[in-house]
């Protein structure tokens, strides 16, 4: 590698550091607001004319009913610190995709989606707000643009970052999709860390306490999630996601203190 680039990626790395809401961890943004804005917009779009939307209408009114409850969460919390700025551009969509994936994710700006086959293991508005709460929260602390940033890194290296981004090059548009989980044509899921995703973890329990929801319902909710894997998750060692016990343990660590501080 030779020195200018060295020096392009020090200076991406140095000039591209921002701070997650809650828990005050700084992060890795290399990629501009307004173009993930942009693409989250125009994917989610995509996304939604290439697949099937469901029509229980039951569940997308819950789904539509507790994610706007998370959603006016997160926006009072942003407005209690005086950042609304932080969600002005956000243009929050919930919406139910007929599918048997045990999943659900949320681009940037609050594009959601849930597959109805995680609506069984939610069961009730409570449940689906941990579903939901979790979700959001990574958009929140932006760990999708976090990954995107790694991957872009490696894959493309700091100098051609900006030509990456510029001509939407079939490389970034693959980034971008396994980055945020949507779809399986594009390649395996861009892993969280075992940090982000106990990040989601806490920010996901304050904004589902703010909600009105409460906390303890994440416990039993993990606790069916792990009872449908059938114990073929790997060894905590081997994964980049905790544990079903030690994500439970952590859960149930955090819960008195957002309470405390959170709770309605």
């Amino acid at each position: 590698m030779s020195r200018f680039v060295i020096f392009i990626l020090v200076s991406l790395l140095l000039s591209a550091c921002s701070t997650v809401p809650v828990t005050g961890r700084s992060r890795l943004s290399l990629i501009p607001g307004s173009s993930v804005l942009s693409m989250s917009s125009q994917q989610y779009g995509t996304f939604l004319k290439e697949n099937k939307l469901s029509q229980n209408q039951q569940q997308i009114a819950m789904v539509k009913r507790v994610g706007t409850r998370i959603q006016a969460a997160v926006e009072r919390y942003f407005a209690s610190g005086g950042q609304q700025d932080y969600l002005k551009n956000y243009n929050w969509e919930f919406n139910l995709v007929e599918d048997k994936q045990v999943n659900a994710w949320c681009m940037p700006g609050g594009k959601v989606v849930v597959y109805t086959g995680i609506m069984p293991i939610a069961r009730d508005d409570a449940g689906l707000a941990v579903v939901l709460g979790h979700e959001i929260a990574h958009a929140i602390a932006e760990h999708g643009n976090e990954r995107m940033s790694q991957g872009l890194i490696a894959q493309l290296g700091g100098a051609a970052l900006s030509t990456a981004l510029s001509t939407q090059s079939e490389t970034t548009k693959q980034l971008w999709m396994s980055a945020y989980g949507v779809g399986t044509q594009y390649g395996a899921l861009l892993p969280y860390g075992r940090m982000q995703e106990s990040e989601a973890d806490h920010l996901g329990l304050v904004f589902m306490t703010m909600a009105g929801y409460d906390p303890n319902v994440a416990v039993s909710f993990w606790e069916r999630m792990g009872a449908q894997k059938g114990g073929a998750a790997p060894p905590e060692f081997l994964s980049t996601h905790p544990s079903d016990t030690t994500r439970i343990a952590n859960i149930k660590r955090l819960i008195p203190s957002v309470l405390t501080q959170y709770k309605k």
